[in-house]
């Protein structure tokens, strides 16, 4: 089947690809953000190829799973540096020497033209809940807010932790392949709004070794990814126009002061600004006793964002150690008669 004259514009723009990295994922990962032939997106709806980049722990697969169901159709999925598993057994797998690019740019034109045909879902089409039939009026409900309408729970009014405005309380785990949170951490968080009022670790972050992760991770979450991505340029930290440009965007004054403090006095502007110094050599706050609730609690997303980017792996792993986990809160919540077992989980696998 031959392009129509859409297909053959959307050809030529660069390839939307959402990254699922693995613990393994080659340096070369990152540096996909410098090719003009592909877009490296932060949402996988906004994908049309799926790339696996390393090998996955087999306790994120079913993260893996429920990701690539996001893609629109037309999509793909294409291993590089690891290789296809069931489900995923028609997938492209990038052979030693391939040209990676290359292959995508094909991959995406074989789904425009039809001549592959688009991944199909991998999860049942199933609600989250099972509601048909269910409560008093057969719609999962249970009196005025209880069960599962149409499969999701409603969402109840909670306490508020910081300014006293009460809003709906959003509970749901977020990572594994959430581009703003470290590689393979998954936080379960109660969200008001954007404000974080509780956390548990369901996975703390790979232990990531690559050099400047934290400066980059920063430079993007405070709206400059074109800085972030000169610094994959070799010896751009020492650039003085690099130094220079940072300091004329004014970015450290949109660091609140005194974000993410740990005992000794370390905070989110002046590990930035270490960073900026010295990007392979990461700040070693006191981090005795510390836990992500002391840091994000309270905070809103963006803020939250931040701190968990200015630590590197090594610590951020200290804290989360430090950190109650989602089987203490499963455990607490069964104690203490709490809620049902209601799946809100539509981050998961993000």
């Amino acid at each position: 089947m031959g392009m129509n004259w859409i297909a053959k514009l959307a050809a030529k723009a660069p390839v939307p690809i959402f990254i699922a990295r693995g613990p393994d994922a080659p340096d070369e990962t990152d540096r996909l953000h410098l090719n003009p032939a592909l877009t490296i997106v932060d949402t996988p709806r906004a994908a049309s190829i799926l790339l696996v980049a390393g090998t996955l722990p087999h306790a994120l697969k079913m993260y893996l799973h429920r990701l690539h169901d996001q893609l629109p159709h037309p999509r793909a999925t294409v291993f590089w540096h690891s290789s296809p598993t069931e489900p995923f057994s028609n997938a492209v797998e990038i052979a030693h020497g391939d040209d990676l690019a290359s292959v995508l740019l094909r991959t995406r034109a074989a789904l425009l033209g039809g001549e592959r045909a688009s991944d199909a879902d991998v999860l049942p089409d199933e609600p989250a809940n099972e509601w048909q039939g269910v409560g008093p009026h057969g719609q999962g409900g249970k009196g005025m807010m209880g069960g599962t309408p149409y499969g999701r729970p409603m969402a109840m009014t909670d306490d508020d932790i910081r300014d006293g405005l009460k809003l709906d309380a959003y509970t749901a785990e977020f990572g594994p392949f959430l581009p703003m949170l470290p590689a393979g951490m998954i936080l379960k968080l109660t969200l008001q709004g954007d404000i974080i009022q509780d956390v548990a670790v369901v996975s703390p972050p790979y232990e990531d070794a690559r050099k400047g992760r934290e400066i980059r991770a920063l430079l993007r979450l405070l709206g400059l990814p074109t800085l972030a991505n000169r610094m994959l340029v070799e010896n751009a930290h020492r650039d003085a126009g690099f130094k220079r440009l940072v300091t004329l965007s004014g970015v450290r004054m949109a660091i609140p002061p005194d974000l993410g403090r740990t005992h000794d006095g370390s905070d989110v502007r002046s590990r930035f600004e270490h960073l900026l110094k010295d990007p392979f050599s990461p700040q070693k706050p006191h981090l005795t006793g510390l836990d992500l609730g002391d840091l994000l609690e309270g905070r809103e997303w963006q803020e939250a964002m931040l701190i968990l980017n200015s630590f590197d792996n090594v610590s951020l792993r200290k804290i989360c150690a430090n950190t109650r986990t989602n089987a203490d809160e499963d455990s607490s919540e069964q104690t203490s008669g709490g809620h049902e077992n209601m799946d809100h989980s539509a981050h998961g696998g993000h």
